[in-house]
């Protein structure tokens, strides 16, 4: 069993920071990858950079990932609605625009709001913070609600997709916080996930006719190094660490973060324009995010 915390403190706020901008970054990096690895294969091979570097880690760390703990069921699960997420993501991306799509996927918050609300009451919400994750989203639909001024026709097929990456996204953090994922080694329930995206993800990418990899330079192997080695197995095994030891709800508010820092990203490293909307977004997911982690009078008094 860990030790839970009952509010985020200053590790942890630091770290979802990290993660968010890691998350962010990773944008950029999927473009570059794009002009030589196909969306669903790169994902694909992401996951398995990510399982075998994780695999070594556990090996010299002893860890071994099956241990007849009854996790095997809840782990394979998680890896499923691991590799849904993506799918149904690159799927809706190839009908809707990013901006379109990047409002729907940030519905997960409210999936992981729900899903603790049922399963894990004593970490349920006040009004209040509610309030402060219905800003926090109002500032992703000001960076990116532009997306809805141009419309060709099928975008609600690619949004409907995207509602779906949301639901898998906000279930996969759920189900690892209320069953007994959430009481073994957080390199485990990752690598549950890991193992069986590698496998989902390269088989979907060939079942949907991919075009596969068409071009390989350093910058693009870099870029997959990136998304393997920083992403899916560093900064996952973090934020499973953290599930295992915070509030879920209230972690998974910052991650409104991670758009705005790709946005942020795109900036600096592809010249795009800062603009008075990303500005006032950042503002409104700040201030609903303090307002998602103001201690209530319980956590005071405790």
């Amino acid at each position: 069993m860990f030790t839970r915390r009952d509010h985020l403190d200053s590790l942890a706020i630091g770290l979802m920071l990290l993660l968010c901008f890691l998350w962010g970054f990773q944008q950029i990096t999927i473009k570059v990858a794009l002009e030589g690895v196909s969306p669903i294969l790169q994902a694909g091979i992401r996951s398995v950079i990510a399982t075998l570097a994780l695999s070594l880690w556990m090996f010299f760390r002893k860890i071994k990932v099956f241990q007849g703990d009854a996790t095997f069921g809840p782990g394979i699960i998680a890896g499923l609605l691991f590799s849904a997420e993506f799918i149904f993501m690159y799927w809706g991306l190839s009908y809707t625009s990013a901006s379109r799509a990047v409002i729907f996927v940030y519905l997960a918050p409210f999936v992981v709001a729900l899903g603790i609300h049922w399963f894990i009451p004593n970490e349920t919400l006040n009004r209040l913070q509610v309030f402060g994750m219905v800003l926090a989203f109002s500032g992703i639909v000001v960076a990116f609600g532009e997306g809805f001024t141009v419309l060709t026709g099928n975008e609600w097929i690619g949004d409907l997709a995207c509602v779906f990456t949301a639901i898998f996204w906000g279930a996969t953090t759920v189900l690892v916080r209320a069953t007994k994922l959430a009481n073994i080694a957080p390199s485990r329930t990752l690598h549950y996930q890991l193992l069986v995206s590698s496998i989902v993800l390269l088989t979907a990418a060939w079942l949907f006719g991919e075009a596969g990899i068409s071009k390989l330079s350093p910058l693009i192997i870099a870029s997959l190094a990136f998304q393997g080695l920083l992403v899916a197995f560093a900064s996952y095994l973090t934020w499973f660490w953290l599930i295992a030891h915070y509030p879920t709800a209230r972690l998974s508010a910052y991650t409104f973060f991670t758009p705005l820092f790709g946005v942020l990203c795109g900036i600096f490293f592809l010249d795009e324009k800062f603009t008075l909307g990303v500005g006032l977004a950042l503002l409104l997911v700040t201030v609903g995010i303090y307002l998602v982690n103001i201690k209530s009078k319980k956590e005071n008094t405790a």
